[in-house]
């Protein structure tokens, strides 16, 4: 059995005031941290385009400096589907050029509401996600809800089919190298070896995006060109001989998502070498007839 004085000097003594155990900082840090505090950085910024003071929203796409300044349609069609789908809602909004490297989620388009000095919520950027949530709460006009059971299936031919073709067309048909580089390369870089190595990128990303949508080991642009006029053919059938689709009264989101393909296929400002998208779009005049009806709506 101890004694007591072992006892004593055992027993542990007063606790210390500061902070112990795990939690403590080593006295070199703690000085350290006295000289340097530790810094909480702000967010990144907006881009370098973006006013301070917004009176209307911003939409920023692919799209060139002059065109933006006219109002017209992007030349990409994720962007023009959101610019016209934003037109249909009567939204007020104003377009920007940018590209995927200053969208804070990565990818365009994306919109920047209405803002004000001090106003915090309204610097946060609203990614294409959830630019069908802000179009109806903040639109002019309502856009009718036309649920459709086939509609997924209808949303896949675009997303499939008809992208695999628009992808193959632009990006790795040879024909269509010189508008390839009009739209997406030459902006970026005036030198030879950047253009090249800019050329490769979006040539290999547009290949690898066909094989994981068609699961094929190669790519053959005679089954793809097919599968896109199947594509469109039924999409013919579907619009039947109402001016929109699911005989709507109105346009709606899927309007959009059709127009941003069968314009840019048919818009005669695209210097399109390979043109065989466009004849396949011609057989399909009802297709062709609501490709100008809503340019006539939306870009008189």
């Amino acid at each position: 059995m101890p004694s007591e004085e072992t006892r004593d000097r055992t027993r542990p003594g007063p606790r210390p005031s500061g902070p112990s155990g795990w939690f403590a900082i080593p006295a070199p840090l703690a000085r350290l941290f006295k000289k340097f505090p530790l810094l909480t950085y702000p967010p990144n910024e907006l881009p370098a385009r973006s006013p301070d003071i917004r009176d209307v929203a911003t939409l920023y796409v692919f799209i060139s400096d002059s065109d933006a300044l006219k109002g017209l349609p992007s030349y990409n069609p994720s962007c023009l589907k959101w610019q016209t789908f934003l037109k249909f809602a009567r939204v007020e909004f104003r377009i920007l050029p940018s590209n995927n490297h200053a969208s804070p989620s990565g990818a365009l388009p994306f919109l920047l509401p209405p803002s004000q000095p001090n106003d915090v919520k309204s610097q946060t950027p609203i990614p294409s996600n959830k630019l069908e949530r802000y179009a109806l709460a903040h639109g002019a006009s309502k856009i009718p809800d036309v649920p459709n059971p086939r509609l997924e299936a209808y949303e896949s031919l675009l997303d499939h089919r008809i992208r695999n073709a628009w992808l193959y067309s632009l990006y790795i048909s040879p024909a269509n190298s010189a508008l390839l580089s009009q739209l997406y390369i030459a902006p970026v870089s005036r030198s030879a070896h950047v253009r090249t190595a800019i050329l490769y990128q979006l040539r290999r990303a547009a290949e690898a995006e066909i094989v994981r949508s068609t699961r094929r080991p190669a790519i053959d642009p005679a089954v793809l060109y097919s599968e896109a006029s199947e594509a469109f053919r039924a999409l013919e059938t579907v619009l039947g001989s109402g001016p929109w689709f699911f005989d709507s009264s109105e346009p709606g989101l899927f309007d959009a998502s059709i127009f941003a393909y069968t314009h840019l296929v048919l818009d005669e400002r695209l210097a399109w070498e390979d043109r065989r998208l466009a004849d396949i779009l011609k057989e399909c005049p009802g297709l062709i007839e609501h490709r100008d009806r809503i340019l006539h709506d939306c870009w008189e």
